[in-house]
């Protein structure tokens, strides 16, 4: 029994018969001498070089070892688990912070020790990443000092026709603009220089995916209506009358990518914060997801029952959505889920995230609402926003004034329409525009579940669309003679651009 066992560990099977099918199949005979030739010693690894010169594939000795140290520098990090990847690019990270505080302490000739920078830089990134995740929110609402006489709005950039959206890049120092006229352009905060993005032609259009409609009309087929810059500022989505998203490269300002699929004007567009994931709205009622980066389409969003108007979201996949069937939805992408509000007795035409749990609305009745995850109606109402000034203002029905006549808050005429609401993020600063000739700010209050006004910045047109930098120094504001969407109202006197306010923090 021993040895039939020993027979059984060590020894190959053997064929019975001496003509045996097996035996004779060349298949079997192949795939055992390939299995002899198989090993894992760094010389087979070699060996690749040595076909490569048979074939004619090598260059010179300098080519080699070019190859060489680009390999080794390759293996270098090859053995490295995902830990340690991050661990050495956060070791790196940390470092430059350091060599930057050093040449500020060497600047402005101070002589503090280095564990101080240290705990500095400790806290510093403690407290930017608290607010990056929204647990924390930056109390920016307090530090607004009062404008002087001299501040207020400048034109940055002209347009023919109405600026429909506006939008800023993560670190604040470049801006896009778009408008009726379908120009888009993109232009510099500081200098105020601006470059247009050159629609290229047909063919190329439709070789990027774009489906071209017979017969179209060449005079508003480029009218553009949203737009949308990703995080990182590498990519810019605009979408508008021709029902496609569009994709451009920031850096070069070439078209990458059409999606088609909406149905509809493309109305609203978004992207998630620190990734390339583009969220649409249109006048089909539907919400598309696509990747920028992949090139691609992602999912369906339903639930609406009328055009979509604007939609927002953060770094959560959570999307929050108003349309003219006077419902803002908060969908959950992933569970296929969606929160229903109903707006008492108004349309809502703008919505923006303040944090995960509080958003803010504008309504066309020139109402402000603050709204919560934990209730189904508006936390707070500020009715009759942007009415003229002889009417007041209706603070959850009662007004500034100290007169408690009601007014009708139906009354409002277009000028009066909330076209936009903005949130500096991670803050409790917000804005509003509509077409009453003043862009206002609030303060949002977290405890009491308050808006208060801080002030009234003039600006003559239809603010369609704004935008804080995340510093909190300052505001850019699309204007118009005509609202977003229609020409529901004319201000001949307004100015078609992207205008600017800075504010100044105590």
């Amino acid at each position: 029994m021993k040895n039939k066992s020993e027979k059984r560990k060590g020894g190959s099977f053997k064929r019975s018969g001496k003509n045996s099918l097996i035996d004779n199949d060349p298949f079997f005979e192949q795939e055992t001498k390939k299995r002899r030739k198989v090993s894992y010693d760094d010389e087979d690894i070699e060996s690749v070089d040595s076909d490569a010169e048979e074939n004619g594939f090598t260059g010179g000795d300098e080519d080699s070892k070019k190859n060489e140290e680009v390999d080794e520098d390759e293996d270098e990090f090859a053995d490295e688990t995902a830990g340690e990847t991050r661990k050495r690019l956060a070791e790196a990270f940390l470092e430059r912070r350091r060599e930057a505080k050093r040449r500020e302490r060497d600047e402005d000739g101070d002589d503090d020790d280095e564990e101080d920078d240290d705990e500095g830089l400790k806290k510093s990134l403690m407290q930017n990443q608290l607010e990056e995740s929204g647990r924390v929110r930056r109390v920016i609402a307090s530090r607004v000092q009062k404008p002087l006489s001299t501040d207020g709005f400048s034109v940055l950039v002209k347009h023919r026709r109405s600026v429909v959206s506006v939008a800023l890049s993560d670190d604040d120092s470049r801006g896009f603009s778009a408008s009726k006229d379908g120009s888009i352009v993109h232009w510099d905060v500081a200098s105020g220089k601006s470059d247009k993005y050159i629609w290229p032609s047909d063919d190329i259009l439709k070789s990027h995916g774009m489906k071209v409609r017979e017969p179209r009309n060449k005079k508003h087929s480029r009218e553009s209506h949203a737009l949308a810059v990703s995080s990182d500022g590498r990519y810019l989505a605009t979408g508008g009358v021709d029902r496609h998203v569009h994709i451009w490269d920031v850096r070069t300002r070439e078209h990458v990518q059409a999606f088609p699929g909406h149905r509809g004007t493309v109305s609203c567009l978004c992207f998630r914060h620190g990734t390339a994931e583009v969220y649409s709205g249109s006048f089909d009622r539907c919400i598309k997801v696509w990747n920028a980066e992949d090139k691609s389409f992602v999912t369906d969003i339903y639930g609406h029952q009328d055009e979509v108007l604007a939609i927002d979201m953060l770094r959560k996949e959570r999307v929050l959505s108003v349309a003219r069937d006077r419902t803002m939805l908060y969908h959950k992408v992933p569970e296929v889920s969606r929160w229903v509000y109903r707006a008492p007795a108004s349309s809502l035409e703008s919505c923006c995230f303040i944090s995960d749990n509080e958003y803010l609305s504008g309504s066309d009745n020139g109402t402000v609402a603050l709204w919560g995850m934990l209730k189904k109606k508006p936390m707070f109402v500020v009715k009759n926003a942007h009415h003229d000034i002889a009417d007041g203002i209706i603070t959850n029905g009662i007004l500034e004034n100290g007169d408690h006549e009601p007014v009708n808050a139906n009354s409002c005429s277009a000028s009066s329409w909330v076209n936009s609401v903005a949130a500096c993020r991670g803050s409790d600063l917000a804005a509003s525009g509509a077409g009453n000739g003043s862009v206002r700010l609030w303060a949002v209050e977290t405890g009491a579940n308050a808006i208060r006004p801080l002030y009234d910045l003039p600006l003559t047109g239809f603010v369609n669309s704004l935008a804080f930098a995340k510093s909190g120094k300052f505001l850019i504001a699309g204007v118009g003679q005509e609202t977003r969407f229609g020409r529901w109202g004319c201000l001949k006197s307004a100015q078609n651009g992207v205008a600017i306010h800075p504010l100044r923090l105590s």
